[in-house]
């Protein structure tokens, strides 16, 4: 397995862009070029910073708070009562977890969801709610 797969595989799959980089093989990748360092990536966390600083040999470092807070797993859940349809959040999942047709509800395919965020600020009537992934509830 090359350096930039190994790298990948420890980061978190959210593909949220806090890192600054479209997605987390990107980031992967300019790690490995030595571009940028390992502390960019708040849903990896401290944990994370110190898997990928210990695959890079280079000296671990906390991850930068200024990019996000780190927070427990979470999917997201639109309430469908309050979905008018719109598809901007299927448009703003990078990860295809959401479906639905124009001036329809919407809902999440949990499984595929990662939890990124993104598509909470593009809804329009604040219908999206993140959850913990186990009870369904609010974090």
């Amino acid at each position: 397995m090359d350096l930039v797969e190994r790298l990948d595989r420890l980061l978190p799959q959210t593909q949220c862009g806090q890192c600054g980089f479209a997605g987390c093989r990107p980031y992967a990748d300019a790690m490995a070029r030595s571009e940028v360092g390992v502390e960019r990536c708040p849903p990896g966390g401290d944990a994370g910073a110190l898997a990928l600083a210990r695959v890079l040999d280079v000296e671990p470092r906390p991850y930068d708070r200024s990019r996000g807070a780190h927070a427990p797993p979470q999917v997201a859940l639109i309430v469908e009562a309050d979905c008018i349809g719109c598809t901007k959040c299927i448009q703003a999942c990078p990860v295809g977890a959401i479906i639905g047709g124009s001036k329809h509800m919407h809902t999440v395919i949990e499984p595929l969801c990662t939890g990124c965020e993104l598509c909470v600020p593009a809804c329009p009537v604040d219908c999206i709610v993140l959850v913990d992934p186990e009870s369904g509830r609010p974090d």
